[in-house]
């Protein structure tokens, strides 16, 4: 049973990488910066690996006895398979990496393209497509659970639905960049590759706040493209004065803020330990970056009503110049694993237990969550 795991180093190979998927019948795990290699609703995808991937993703995972990995350097190796379990084929550019991650039986140094062309005469095709059809079916679950957290009528605003809304009304060339935290999530599962879709994010250092001056740099290289940062309240804060700069430099990139009041990340990280949250949640006067966003001769809206959600979106990527939708979403909406661990569980319970604050508040969040799911 084959999979393959795509990194961005193998971004440049979307067709190389679904010929040898479709040679061997092997479901393809994307990495977050490998994201957009293929796209999302290819038969052979199920999304990511790692806490931001998809069920589907860590199952297969645990599943396979076969893994090609192709321009990757996944870093948190208690979500590949354990050592001597499979057998693994890495094709890197960098000789360095090659079994730095994971034991290799064989080490292919080169560029994924190059080497994907040539490997692909030498494989044989798998007729059974079991195992393939078996993630299929998986997936088809999966992508009915997250459009189900996309609801609409949830208040506070579900910042699901608020990426959802940027995925539904963006262009199929869309370049989306994005900060690291709980973003990264709802980026991460909500964000469609499709067409020439392009996705960008720290994905090395998970640093907070580049989305911005990403997005400057992708529409000053892609003067044609739309361009669109989805940025937490921490990391524009950080960074705010480069949405003048976008102003002057009359750059039409689009600006959404999934405004929580909080560092998100860390709160979450912190409940994940077992420990209540402290000292993460923004206190009063809350902010408000329209304001800015106006002041800097950009267009600015503030939402803090669903039912404006998906009009504010369309009408920013419609402004001729540099636009900013700060949209107030729930606080206590967790950034799930895909595949919870027992570990995990058991440490959030710890959190509830030693007083965190906003529990009652968190478990409605998480019942509204399962009600949506269930009644799709």
């Amino acid at each position: 049973m084959d999979a393959v795991t795509s990194g961005a180093g193998a971004l440049h190979a979307r067709e190389e990488v679904l010929a040898v998927a479709e040679t061997l019948g092997a479901p393809v795990i994307k990495t977050l910066p490998g994201k957009a290699v293929i796209p999302d609703d290819s038969p052979y995808a199920v999304g990511g690996i790692g806490l931001l991937g998809t069920k589907p993703g860590e199952e297969l995972v645990e599943d396979c006895d076969t893994l090609l990995m192709v321009g990757t350097n996944f870093p948190y190796t208690k979500h590949l398979p354990e050592p001597g379990k499979v057998r693994v084929v890495q094709i890197d550019a960098d000789p360095a990496r090659a079994g730095v991650r994971m034991p290799t039986e064989v080490p292919m140094i080169g560029d994924a393209k190059e080497g994907l062309a040539a490997l692909l005469p030498l494989l044989r095709r798998i007729g059974d497509r079991a195992h393939l059809e078996k993630y299929q079916k998986a997936m088809a679950e999966w992508r009915e659970n997250m459009a189900a957290l996309e609801n609409p009528e949830r208040a506070p605003i579900a910042p699901q639905y608020l990426i959802g809304c940027v995925d539904r009304a963006a262009s199929d060339d869309a370049i989306l960049t994005c900060d690291s935290g709980t973003i990264a999530t709802w980026a991460a599962r909500h964000w469609t590759i499709r067409g020439d879709r392009e996705f960008y994010l720290s994905g090395n250092l998970a640093t907070m706040a580049p989305g911005l001056p990403y997005a400057i740099a992708a529409q000053l290289a892609h003067p044609d493209r739309q361009v669109i940062a989805f940025i937490g309240d921490g990391g524009f804060a950080m960074l705010m004065a480069e949405f003048l700069t976008a102003a002057r430099l009359g750059l039409p990139i689009t600006v959404v803020v999934n405004n929580n009041g909080s560092l998100g990340q860390i709160l979450w990280e912190q409940m994940v330990l077992g420990y209540p949250e402290h000292g993460v949640r923004f206190g009063a006067p809350s902010s408000d970056f329209s304001a800015w966003a106006r002041s800097c001769g950009g267009y600015g809206r503030k939402v803090t009503d669903p039912a404006e959600v998906d009009e504010a979106v369309r009408q920013a990527l419609a402004h001729p110049g540099p636009a900013l939708v700060d949209v107030d979403v729930d606080p206590n909406e967790p950034p799930m694993p895909g595949k919870v661990a027992r570990d995990q569980a058991v440490k959030f319970a710890e959190a509830f237990l030693k007083g965190q604050p906003h529990k009652a508040a968190i478990a409605t969040t998480l019942f509204k969550d399962k009600i949506s799911q269930l009644g799709r």
